[in-house]
C-alpha cells in the first residue's frame, strides 16, 4: 500500500510504501447510483445534510451562464455556494437527476454515506480496503492499466481535459459525471476508481497514518476531524489536482458535501 514513485504530495502522507493483509471482503461494482439513493430516502424520508441545510457547493463551469452571483471558496473560486443544490438536484434547483439515475450519487456528505449503509446492511471500505480493490492486483502503476493517462490513446477515465478550471474539452465524453459503470473496469471488475466523483472510506484521515499503520486489516487513526476520500473525480487534472491515481490520498470534514463526491459499499467475507 502506498505510492513508490513520488509523484504525489507530500502533505497528504502518500508513504511509506508498506505490506497490508486484509479479511475477505466484496465491494460494490459502482459507486452508489442516484438510483440506489432514491430508494433509500423514499424507504425511511432521510434528508441529506445538504437539503436540511438549503446549499451545497457546485463547480462554476457546470452553472447557467445567467446563474446569479453566489459565494465562491476563497482558496477555489470555481467552487460556488449553491442554494438548492443537492443530490435531487446536483447544480442547483434548475437542474435534476430525470436523465442522471445511472449517475453517481453526489452532494452526500460521510454522514450521509452512513445513514444509507445503516439502512442497507453494509459499510464503507476502510482506505486499505479501497485501495486493494481499486488495485485489481497490479502494483506500483498509477493507475489500474499501467502508467499512461490514456492508454492507446484511449481515455480510461473521466477527469477534466484541457486547462482547468477555465477550458474542459470533455475529449472524455464528460463534463460532470458519468454513469457508474462508464469506461472498462478493472481486473476485479471495479468501474471508474479513478476519475468521475470522490469516494468516501471509513477512516479518519492522518497524512502521518501510513507510518505506524499495523499489517492486518487498518481502520486509520483513532480519531481525527476529516475523513479520507480516494479516487479523484471529474475535476481532477495534473496541473492541479493530480489526485486520480489509485495511490493518491485526500480528505474532507464529514458534514462536507459538493458536486463531486460519493461512495461505493462493502460487506464483509466473500459474495
Amino acid at each position: 500500500m502506498g505510492n513508490p514513485r513520488g509523484d504525489g504530495y507530500p502533505a497528504d502522507g502518500e508513504g511509506p510504501v508498506h505490506p497490508v493483509e486484509l479479511a475477505p471482503f466484496a465491494i460494490g461494482a459502482t459507486t452508489v447510483t442516484v438510483r440506489q439513493f432514491a430508494a433509500f430516502t423514499e424507504a425511511t424520508g432521510y434528508r441529506t445534510i445538504a437539503e436540511r441545510e438549503g446549499w451545497s457547493f457546485v463547480f462554476a463551469g457546470l452553472l447557467p451562464d445567467r446563474f446569479p452571483p453566489t459565494r465562491g471558496v476563497a482558496a477555489a473560486p470555481w467552487w460556488r455556494q449553491v442554494f438548492g443544490a443537492d443530490w435531487r438536484h446536483p447544480e442547483g434547483p434548475q437542474s435534476d437527476v430525470s436523465r442522471r439515475e445511472d449517475h453517481p450519487v453526489v452532494h452526500v456528505s460521510w454522514d450521509d454515506a452512513q445513514a444509507f449503509c445503516a439502512w442497507a446492511g453494509v459499510r464503507l471500505p476502510t482506505e486499505a480496503e479501497w485501495e486493494y480493490a481499486a488495485r485489481g492486483g497490479t502494483q506500483d502503476t498509477p493507475f489500474w492499466w499501467g502508467k499512461e493517462l490514456t492508454p492507446g490513446g484511449k481515455h480510461a477515465m473521466n477527469v477534466w481535459q484541457g486547462q482547468f478550471p477555465l477550458k474542459n474539452t470533455a475529449a472524455d465524453g464528460y463534463r460532470g459525471t458519468a454513469p457508474a459503470d462508464a469506461f472498462a473496469p478493472n481486473p476485479f471488475g471495479l468501474f471508474n476508481v479513478s476519475g468521475n466523483v470522490w469516494e468516501w472510506c471509513a477512516d479518519w484521515f492522518d497524512a502521518g497514518y501510513y507510518a505506524v499503520s499495523p499489517r492486518e486489516n487498518p481502520t486509520g487513526p483513532a480519531d481525527g476531524t476529516a475523513r479520507v476520500m480516494r479516487g479523484g473525480s471529474y475535476l481532477c487534472h495534473r496541473s492541479y489536482c493530480n489526485r486520480y491515481r489509485i495511490d493518491a490520498r485526500s480528505s474532507n470534514t464529514p458534514d462536507s458535501t459538493a458536486g463531486n463526491i460519493g461512495f461505493r459499499v462493502v460487506v464483509p467475507g466473500e459474495r
